[in-house]
């Protein structure tokens, strides 16, 4: 029996895990009936299908609409791309060259049997699965190698809108001792239903999302992480519309962090959650296969909703978030559950309570590279009492062996931070994880004090809303508002109309391929 510094009851621990885990298999047994664009165009692009046409539309788009619009998407895309491979003798590129030229109908040649079409297809399946394989060797050949920061790892954001602007911050911040470089993502782009193609240089409050950006920060990243003796990690977003095809891109250009979580989606983009839902399962997969952690959105929560009156429902997003991630092969290591240091500062005793919720969460995921979010709800514009707030933070990061510590700005409240704010930022964190370094161990908690009692009270809360959510589904807690105070319908929200459900020959090796070949 694990031991608990705030002595919380695992074997409550292990049931809340149990109801979690029958909530995830509820979703899961809807997620494997369907399939939805951004999957199909997964495909395509797991099959090495890129490029755009004469209106810059990426082909990926150009293919799967074209069996959209012929009422196929059911069947997928794939053994119409097989069948046409067989039948024409070109490649997945060049298929979807031909049809976006409108000289193609994948959907109208002579149908060959499913397993000569499946046969076709083999060669491309693997070049991929080889190609994700080899980028996951490279990182792991580094971190072998020149080796990486300590945990937690320091991880600050650059957001300049220009891919090239990005590099010069991040490689800057990798000096100065950042770990993780995550490259915010432009606003709004979570609801375009493809992803723009090439490099790009204008973006607002962040830089658009491309295959092409994440080669070139990537390649930067490598050659800071020769220079300054250890792996400097690449973040960037795969939540939204395009959460499967991003995170196909990223496992193809080697990133080491994703966001990557429906619920975010759902609740603060207004994504239909049975679109997003779908779409999370491929993407974890994938992520899953090429070493990939997921950062999950808990931490939005108590930016809408009370900190200390909500703490209950990040823990149970969590529990529900880890087995989703299970399902979906995702190691406990590659787990970046959120949670975050949100309440009020003129709370009495507020570090304690935080300390409490952050022991509680380190102690429910012992193996996860927990996310820790610094404090944005009640930033203002005095930089000065900020930095203090963010200090804080700091301390509890590293008194509960946080995993990911997402270093607060003094500048949060007023703009996008400057190379200077995230000195400041990085050299507070690591004065203060130097100087607390042991102190987790060093001090326990007194018992059935203030800590002690806030741990349990917050698992418990969480259980029971475990419960209630198992017996009402995912689908109806989140149309009644239970997370976040936010409250969604199961068939309203961006994307609905992208979801098919998987026709008798529908067909997609690649899920079973990474599931297995871990």
């Amino acid at each position: 029996m694990q031991n608990s510094k705030l002595g919380l009851d695992f074997n409550k621990v292990a049931h809340a895990k149990a109801v979690a885990r029958n909530i995830a298999d509820d979703v899961q047994k809807f997620v494997d009936q369907y399939t939805t664009v951004a999957v199909e165009r997964t495909l395509c692009r797991l099959l090495g299908i890129d490029g755009v046409d004469a209106n810059t539309v990426p082909l990926p788009n150009v293919l799967v609409e074209t069996i959209k619009e012929k009422g196929v998407l059911n069947q997928g895309v794939l053994l119409f791309l097989g069948n046409a491979i067989i039948e024409t003798g070109m490649s997945p590129q060049q298929i979807a060259e031909t049809v976006a030229e409108g000289r193609l109908d994948p959907t109208t040649l002579p149908a060959h049997p499913e397993e000569e079409v499946k046969r076709a297809l083999q060669p491309y399946v693997d070049a991929s699965i080889k190609r994700i394989s080899d980028r996951r060797a490279k990182k792991e050949n580094y971190l072998n190698t020149i080796g990486e920061g300590p945990k937690p790892y320091l991880y600050v954001i650059v957001a300049t809108g220009n891919i090239y602007e990005d590099v010069v911050q991040a490689q800057a911040a990798a000096r100065q001792g950042a770990d993780i470089i995550a490259v915010i993502r432009t606003t709004g782009q979570s609801l375009l239903d493809y992803v723009p193609y090439g490099a790009t240089t204008e973006g607002f409050g962040g830089t658009f999302a491309t295959q092409e950006n994440f080669r070139i920060m990537r390649k930067a990243l490598d050659e800071v992480s020769e220079e300054v003796g250890r792996y400097i990690r690449l973040c960037n977003y795969c939540s939204g519309l395009c959460m499967p095809e991003i995170a196909a891109m990223g496992a193809l250009e080697g990133l080491d962090v994703m966001l990557n979580d429906a619920l975010y989606g759902i609740l603060f983009r207004d994504i239909n959650m049975q679109r997003t839902l779908v779409d999370q399962f491929m993407s974890r997969v994938i992520n899953g296969f090429a070493g990939v952690i997921i950062n999950t959105g808990e931490d939005n929560y108590l930016t809408t909703a009370d900190a200390v009156e909500q703490a209950h429902t990040v823990l149970a997003s969590d529990l529900i978030n880890e087995q989703l991630a299970l399902l979906a092969g995702l190691k406990e290591e590659q787990m970046g559950l959120g949670h975050a240091f949100e309440m009020d500062p003129s709370l009495t005793n507020g570090f304690l309570l935080e300390l409490a919720q952050a022991q509680m969460i380190r102690e429910i995921f012992p193996k996860a590279t927990l996310k820790y979010m610094p404090p944005t709800k009640f930033m203002t514009g005095n930089i000065f009492r900020g930095h203090i707030q963010d200090a804080l933070f700091n301390m509890v990061g590293i008194w509960t062996s946080q995993g990911i510590q997402l270093l607060g700005m003094p500048t949060e409240a007023i703009h996008t931070p400057f190379m200077s704010d995230r000195y400041l930022s990085i050299e507070n964190a690591k004065y203060i994880f130097n100087n607390m370094k042991d102190i987790g161990e060093e001090v326990e908690f007194k018992k059935d004090g203030i800590v002690q009692s806030r741990a349990k009270e917050v698992l418990d809360k969480a259980i029971a809303l475990l419960e209630n959510i198992e017996r009402e589904g995912l689908f109806t807690a989140l149309e009644k508002g239970i997370f976040a105070d936010v409250k969604r319908p199961k068939n309203g929200g961006k994307g609905l109309e992208g979801v098919a459900a998987k026709g008798e020959h529908y067909y997609n090796p690649f899920i079973e391929l990474m599931l297995n070949n871990k």
